[in-house]
């Protein structure tokens, strides 16, 4: 029997669909590590997020076949996975439902609850930096560092309120874009975009903090 090579999500997905065991296989492989670390962010054990994680991937095959590709896989399969984590959570006394964000579709009611208001000249229109934070990476010295600026940033992520947590690990960690996290959790773009500045914030200024020392 030939391996598996590697391929993009459509093609495994069409694979899948017609009964190809190692195509599935290989998108669990794929997509297992991100699910759990999204699912723990709603649960309060790494056994409650591997039941959810479990529960996902059941869905995905019962509904498969029903999967229409109006978006992506991974937006698809992410959705499934929230929305039985936010229940799983809600459950556990966990998690917030992510629709009460804020009072309306513009974002209010999220300072509240999140944190002070970003001063926006600090991101562009498309919620980037625009300066990233004190050149570190041409000193010899800070990039043998790196191992420890990636464990600054995932500390300073773990002390985000949740709902910063979950739309900064979406966007900078999982590398969905903004259109993709909009679609995963229901919220407008103004909230996801409020939301992902406020954590890139806080992140960066662990970041200056680490490199001030």
């Amino acid at each position: 029997m030939p391996s598996l090579q590697p391929s993009d999500d459509e093609s495994l997905v069409d694979r899948a669909r017609d009964g190809d065991e190692a195509a599935f296989a290989a998108l669990v492989r794929r997509y297992t590590p991100m699910l759990m670390r999204l699912a723990r962010m709603y649960v309060p054990t790494d056994a409650l997020a591997e039941d959810v994680v479990q529960e996902t991937w059941v869905a995905v095959v019962r509904g498969l076949e029903r999967f229409e590709g109006r978006s992506s896989f991974k937006t698809w399969l992410f959705r499934i996975l929230v929305n039985r984590a936010k229940t799983r959570g809600v459950r556990e006394h966990r998690s917030i439902p992510f629709a009460s964000v804020g009072g309306g579709s513009d974002g209010a009611g999220i300072e509240a609850e999140d944190g002070p208001t970003v001063d926006p000249s600090r991101f562009t229109s498309e919620g980037a930096w625009t300066s990233a934070p004190a050149d570190w990476r041409d000193d010899p010295e800070r990039s043998l560092e790196s191992d420890e600026a990636l464990r600054i940033v995932r500390a300073a992520i773990d002390e985000l309120p949740e709902r910063q947590k979950i739309v900064i690990t979406l966007r900078d960690l999982e590398g969905l874009s903004s259109d993709e996290v909009r679609n995963v959790l229901d919220v407008s773009e103004t909230n996801q975009r409020v939301l992902l500045h406020r954590a890139r914030t806080k992140v960066r200024q662990a970041l200056e903090d680490w490199i001030a020392a």
